[in-house]
């Protein structure tokens, strides 16, 4: 039940404004009562001064109703927001705690329309379903009470009104459900479409892809138009057939009204039923009102109910990596070992991992090379747990990386992917980021920005460390993004670093200087390369070779250029190419 998520604030400000309702209904009940004493005052003749008076007593119940009715509105307005407020904020937490595996099957086109639409539709039928449900029921109620005494044609009438009116809207609410379940799916595809062709513009352009994408768009669009079209023809009715409820309910009371009043001798009787009448209508008007105010809630029913159960499936989700409760760090320093790891990607059958082996000790160069879909990026990601083993363990520090606090464990580790993630900002802020900003000196910004082989070209920027970088770095080439991004890797301060083929976009010069760099500056820092490239890995401690999951061989270069076919065959590979 999404309501849970309401805490005391939310209550406190709803349980106020419940108070506001029943007074605003108090009132509204008192108006005709206050017509029926006027015309009774007029039947016996009375002063004009009694006239008044009953006439100003309505004038000052309508006014006080209209300052409950913006409290109660001002007071339900607050609790919706909060409520909003609150369920982004655990969407967001809940999300940013989610491994790789924990996005299968949530696309983040669906992740952003959970946190846009679906909030906001759920926080607006949240504000008005708190104030109808309480204020119809206690309408129709007191209501009911106070024409209980009078012709039971009346009553029968008023009755026949409701049951038609709920006939409607439980027609309506089932008829229409299936087409806000598919709503919300339709709009992630538009959400996902329009997402696609503001990423990929460029890519887009290149091909003069333009028609197909935006016949793609425009396809989505209108399955989801004919889809809200297909609702939006059932449901408009419905207004225009609850007015004419409550207007043939009106002609009916006042036709009875006439034949009882006709049926009856006695002029005082005729003058009574008369004033029952105007008041009996008054009251059944707002009994009918209680049950249309229902209307607007169950309109909306549909399409909450659907947004409700799509935002509790991300809050209810399981997380399949669970963190662990060592804060500690060992005595041994920043050693990286694999004990018989195996490993298969959730929904597949086949290991993208096979018992595989091996330890980076402290300090340390490892390379691990082979080719494209041999499973070296999954190795860096059972490292950072993003997905945990199906087999075997991932120790650091001779301790199973499960028993670490996610927090202890990536204070100790930095990764640098082969597509930079760079945001928008400043330079200083791409690459002061984290926990350690706080820590960092603008001296060390620039070491480590010399480092990366980028210091220079920052040094040529008019505002320097803080000149702006557009979001994805859009205005900075591919190698400068990935020296920025190993830059930021470096300010972390790690004691492995992991280089998941994140030299690809450099030129051989400025890679060739960047590994001398960070030999040079930091050789006591453990560091695991990814790369096809076989120029790192020749000044490697220790060089991994892969093939179809599983390491085939290892050593340095020399040795495996000897004895190994796969890497001798990849070696020849490059050399053919450069004399090329």
């Amino acid at each position: 039940m999404i309501l849970k998520y309401l805490g005391r604030k939310e209550w406190t400000l709803f349980l106020i404004s419940v108070f506001f309702i029943i007074f605003q209904v108090y009132l509204d009940l008192q108006i005709p009562g206050y017509m029926n004493n006027i015309t009774y005052a007029l039947q016996n003749h009375a002063s004009s001064d009694v006239v008044i008076d009953f006439g100003i007593r309505m004038i000052i119940c309508a006014l006080l109703s209209l300052i409950a009715s913006m409290c109660t509105g001002y007071l339900i307005a607050r609790m919706s927001s909060s409520f909003g407020t609150k369920l982004r904020y655990k969407i967001f937490h809940k999300v940013s705690g989610f491994s790789s595996g924990d996005f299968d099957g949530m696309s983040v086109a669906s992740l952003v329309t959970r946190s846009t639409n679906d909030i906001n539709q759920l926080q607006q039928f949240v504000g008005r379903a708190m104030q109808i449900v309480v204020k119809s029921p206690i309408m129709a109620i007191w209501a009911i009470m106070k024409i209980s005494e009078g012709a039971w044609q009346w009553t029968v009438i008023t009755v026949i009104g409701v049951v038609a009116l709920i006939s409607i809207i439980m027609f309506v609410v089932l008829y229409t459900m299936k087409y806000f379940r598919r709503m919300q799916t339709l709009k992630d595809n538009v959400n996902k479409h329009a997402r696609e062709s503001v990423v990929g513009v460029r890519l887009i352009r290149a091909y003069n892809a333009d028609d197909f994408h935006n016949s793609k768009l425009v396809s989505s669009s209108e399955e989801l138009k004919r889809n809200n079209l297909s609702a939006f023809r059932v449901m408009v009715p419905m207004f225009s057939a609850t007015n004419s409820i409550s207007n043939f309910m009106t002609i009916a009371i006042y036709w009875t009204g006439a034949l009882l009043i006709s049926s009856t001798g006695n002029i005082d009787d005729k003058m009574i039923l008369f004033s029952n009448m105007i008041v009996f209508s008054s009251y059944a008007i707002l009994v009918l009102a209680a049950f249309m105010m229902m209307t607007d809630i169950i309109r909306s029913y549909p399409a909450a109910s659907v947004s409700s159960s799509r935002i509790e499936e991300v809050l209810n989700k399981q997380k399949t990596i669970i963190e662990g409760e060592n804060k500690e760090k060992d005595t041994e320093h920043a050693t990286v070992e694999f004990l018989d790891v195996s490993f298969k990607y959730p929904g597949y059958n086949s290991d993208v991992l096979k018992d595989v082996s091996f330890k980076v000790n402290e300090g340390s160069t490892t390379v691990i090379v082979g080719s494209t879909g041999c499973g070296k990026t999954t190795l860096a990601r059972l490292i950072q747990r993003f997905y945990d083993p199906t087999g075997g363990e991932v120790l650091l520090d001779g301790r199973d990386v499960k028993d670490y606090d996610f927090r202890t464990l990536y204070s100790r580790l930095s990764y640098v992917p082969q597509s930079p993630i760079i945001f928008g900002g400043t330079i200083r802020e791409n690459v002061c980021y984290g926990d350690d900003s706080s820590n960092c000196s603008e001296e060390d910004i620039w070491r480590f920005l010399d480092i990366a082989q980028i210091g220079d070209y920052v040094r040529s920027l008019e505002k320097g460390l803080d000149s702006i970088v557009v979001q994805n770095g859009n205005n900075l080439s591919g190698g400068q993004k990935q020296r920025i991004s190993i830059a930021r890797a470096l300010c972390h301060r790690p004691e492995v670093i992991i280089f998941d083929d994140s030299f690809s976009a450099l030129d051989f010069r400025t890679e060739r200087l960047l590994r001398e760099s960070i030999k040079t500056e930091l050789s006591g820092m453990t560091k695991i390369i990814i790369t096809q490239r076989v120029g790192i890995a020749m000044d490697a401690d220790q060089i991994l070779v892969m093939d179809q999951g599983r390491i085939v061989d290892r050593g340095v270069h020399e040795d495996l250029f000897e004895r190994s076919e796969t890497y001798r065959d990849l070696v020849k590979s490059q050399l053919t190419e450069v004399k090329r």
